[in-house]
């Protein structure tokens, strides 16, 4: 028995290490979005081209009939798509909550490195004696 094209996605995208969740993110898409093309026997190789690079695989293996009749559609796509994976990683939510850990932890840095300056500089200010010309110290 030959599997349909939804199928195929799904065992696919089953096997990844990336949640449904995650990736229907990367793709703008919703979960039901997702569940619907893993129901469908044929889909457009648009979205099957998409998901494989998101999830970093290569469906003409299991799908050489669609990527052979496309193939200069896909390719042309693939070249277009380069920069776009890197804005589409900024999307995921490690991404942002990296970025906002490593903010907060330079912004309490600073803070630190302020407060200290200002302590040493008070201490100083504190401990200094007041500088008399008129008298000479022996």
């Amino acid at each position: 028995m030959s599997l349909n094209v939804g199928q195929v996605l799904e065992r696919v995208v089953r096997r990844d290490r990336m949640g449904i969740s995650e990736l229907s993110r990367k793709l703008n898409v919703s979960r039901r979005t997702i569940y619907n093309w893993f129901d469908q026997k044929s889909l457009n190789p648009e979205i099957i081209w998409k998901v494989g690079t998101v999830i970093g695989h290569d469906f003409s293996v299991e799908l050489p009939e669609t990527f052979s009749k496309n193939s200069n559609y896909i390719h042309e796509a693939f070249d277009a798509h380069g920069e776009d994976q890197a804005k589409g990683d900024a999307n995921s939510v490690y991404f942002w909550m990296n970025k906002y850990i490593k903010l907060l932890e330079k912004y309490n840095e600073i803070l630190s490195q302020n407060n200290i300056e200002k302590s040493a500089s008070e201490t100083i200010a504190h401990h200094t004696m007041p500088r008399n010309n008129n008298r000479s110290i022996s």
